[in-house]
């Protein structure tokens, strides 16, 4: 198993792989050390900075489906030895929802799931050190139930994406984003009120193709306007949000929710510019995501300040649940504003601004626009509780 594991994992030669992979296939006993060795591999990852979703994410945009169910395998198995990794709940999560991919492991002859099972170990070891993500939740941060809150939130844009209305899905879009707004800032309340020590922590959103970079420019709106900052690895196809929990957790939620609006009314649009006999290209389309991650993020960004702004007022008028005054509300987001703003930069002391590359299509940018504005969040009348 050594020739096998010296041949191909240290050779990127086909032929090294084809020998090593020959070896393995020859030898059945070796399968028991051939698991064990990628659940090292899987370790190290870990200890690199990666997470399951990290690895799942790599391993989908770089391999096969069969890589993929192998790594699913691998990742659940190696949680199980108790390896030392703190199971903080996203890390949770993230393996709950490998357990449907690897309950189909492959079938296949050996010589071909050894050539798979090399392949997938090629990647492992060559993954590079990424920043760690993973901190304990604080346990002095007093908070509010969030099941609740957070299935309100999903039903609404569940709701959002599924309307063919987009009256409707525009004001299921402004109630979901008034009950993160409202979230953030009496968690943030609370903290204060009791004096805890909380810190921004972070999570790393996949960014896939295509389009890319239009993407990471609507995520990057989603995240400013929930206060937090994304910071985008182009190379890896993914962007680390940094916020406080409550922040994050309306990040995920909305960019999911604004992305399927977007991409559904990118295709309304250009159906209709086809039946118009105007053949539209990949310019049309990534000047219309563009379009929508600028306008969006301005809508973002108002609705996030009318919140503040009611809240104010409410406080002004009798204070809330969260029991802080009116003069707290503002030194209380500032304070938490330049905790991600000095989280940012210790983790990344060098990022460049980069450009959205293709937009040159008045078109798509034009329907993009008015796409977002027919999604907008800006304040709107509270809908039924």
């Amino acid at each position: 198993m050594d020739r096998a594991f010296e041949a191909a994992l240290y050779a990127d030669t086909d032929a090294a792989l084809d020998t090593g992979a020959s070896l393995l296939a020859a030898d059945p006993a070796a399968d028991a050390e051939v698991d064990r060795r990628g659940r090292e591999f899987v370790a190290s990852a870990w200890r690199r900075g990666w997470q399951p979703a990290d690895v799942i994410r790599i391993v989908r945009r770089e391999l096969d489906d069969v890589h993929l169910r192998l790594t699913a395998r691998l990742v659940l198995d190696e949680s199980a030895t108790g390896s030392g990794q703190r199971p903080t709940p996203r890390w949770s999560a993230q393996l709950d929802d490998l357990k449907a991919l690897a309950e189909s492991p492959p079938r296949t002859d050996r010589f071909s799931y050894a050539t798979a099972v090399l392949e997938l170990y090629r990647l492992l070891l060559s993954l590079p050190t990424l920043e760690p993500l993973d901190r304990q939740p604080s346990t002095s941060v007093p908070r509010h139930p969030e099941s609740r809150m957070l299935a309100r939130i999903r039903a609404l844009l569940a709701k959002a994406e599924a309307t063919g209305f987009p009256e409707e899905a525009e004001a299921l879009s402004a109630k979901a984003q008034e009950l993160m707004a409202r979230h953030s800032i009496d968690e943030a309340l609370v903290a204060a009120r009791a004096h805890a020590k909380d810190a921004p922590g972070a999570c790393r959103i996949g960014v896939d193709p295509p389009y890319e970079t239009a993407k990471a420019v609507l995520l990057d709106a989603v995240a400013r306007a929930n206060r937090c900052e994304a910071v985008w690895n182009e190379a890896l196809g993914f962007s680390t949000v940094v916020g406080f929990e409550a922040d994050l957790e309306a990040v995920e939620l909305l960019h999911t929710s604004l992305l399927v609006q977007a991409t559904t009314a990118m295709t309304k649009a250009e159906a209709a510019q086809r039946k118009g006999g105007r053949k539209r290209t990949k310019s049309f389309r990534q000047s219309f995501l563009a379009a929508y991650a600028h306008r969006i993020g301005d809508r973002l960004a108002a609705v996030a300040e009318a919140q503040i702004s009611e809240t104010r007022a409410e406080h002004a008028e009798g204070g809330t649940a969260a029991g802080a005054s009116v003069d707290e509300l503002l030194p209380v987001l500032a304070a938490r504003d330049v905790a991600v703003r000095e989280q940012v930069t210790r983790m990344f002391p060098d990022t460049v601004t980069t450009r959205v590359r293709g937009v040159n299509d008045a078109a798509g940018w034009q329907q993009g626009a008015e796409a977002a504005d027919r999604a907008q969040v800006g304040a709107r009348p509270r809908l039924p509780s």
